[in-house]
């Protein structure tokens, strides 16, 4: 088979894949991913509802949270339109710059997910330990400071990566691994150096999410040392039920990145829909389950939607 060389001058398309080895029974998939998509557009649109017509709920740590359903919900619709084709109706052709856009917004909300999960650390820090200025360390105008620098600093860090896969030769046949274009996926199809592309990728997970992951243990090792201080084992537990939520959604963050990276590096004799598989739970997870444990251990807008769901109903 011919090598099929692209540059600048004339991009090449991509192909998507859905599981390896099961192309042509596959439809099913979509009847998982499906209901992950409903749960987690209909879920995070809830929760921006609920924050929204709660006064009760306008202060920062329900700020973050708006931050993280909006984020959420970037994954979704980034992911979206390329699963749909490829599961439902066999669509596998993706275009150069369609690839790039695709995977330019999977990582720019990846990465601010990470600085999301990291703002709410702080403001369960600020909120334990330092109670009597929590009013004041976290005015409104520095919830929306620390939002728009979480934002420009994940544009920052990806804004780079498709200007770098721009400048390389194609060459091979150029089939993904997903349903969608990830970086660590596009970074084995050029043919020349990608010397600079590797190390580039390496230095801003390290720089972001090795250094956020880092920054939310310390939070939470103060944390804890400032609940132990606390005379009454009934005000210790009740403390430590206001970060429950965060907790969860930082493990099921970052647990799946972790697994993700383990199997690309150690797992490479894996059956290859192993590490698909894992890639899916690690787009489509969170987006779901994050409004589903805010839903549960929130009580205002536990009660909100028990009331919007009685008014659907009757």
């Amino acid at each position: 088979m011919e090598d099929n060389p692209y540059n600048g001058s004339g991009w090449p398309p991509f192909t998507l894949t859905g599981l390896p080895g099961l192309e042509t029974s596959q439809h099913w998939m979509f009847l998982l991913l499906g209901p992950l998509y409903t749960v987690s557009i209909v879920g995070n649109a809830l929760i921006l509802f609920i924050i929204k017509e709660e006064q009760s709920l306008h202060q920062p740590m329900y700020y973050f949270l708006s931050l993280l359903s909006v984020n959420d919900l970037g994954v979704s619709f980034s992911t979206l339109p390329t699963v749909l084709a490829t599961y439902c109706f066999q669509l596998k052709e993706i275009s150069f710059d369609s690839c790039m856009a695709q995977m330019f917004f999977i990582h720019l909300f990846s990465f601010m997910e990470s600085g999301i999960l990291l703002a709410m650390s702080f403001d369960r820090y600020v909120a334990i330990c330092n109670p009597l200025r929590y009013a004041t360390v976290l005015t409104d105008a520095r919830v929306v400071r620390i939002g728009i620098a979480v934002m420009i600093r994940s544009f920052c860090m990806i804004f780079p990566l498709p200007l770098l896969l721009m400048r390389l030769t194609f060459c091979k046949a150029n089939i993904l691994s997903h349903a969608y274009c990830l970086h660590p996926d596009l970074i084995r199809l050029p043919c020349g150096d990608i010397t600079i592309n590797n190390s580039f990728g390496l230095f801003i997970v390290i720089s972001t999410f090795g250094l956020d992951s880092a920054l939310i243990l310390l939070s939470y090792v103060l944390i804890l040392h400032s609940v132990l201080a606390i005379a009454s084992q009934e005000e210790r537990l009740k403390t430590l039920n206001t970060c429950v939520s965060h907790i969860c959604a930082v493990l099921i963050f970052y647990v799946p990145m972790v697994g993700v990276s383990m199997a690309a590096r150690y797992g490479r004799h894996a059956p290859k829909y192993v590490h698909t598989l894992m890639s899916l739970v690690y787009l489509f997870v969170p987006p779901m389950l994050n409004p589903v444990i805010y839903s549960i251990k929130t009580k205002e807008i536990r009660r909100r939607l028990c009331r919007i769901l009685l008014q659907t109903k009757f």
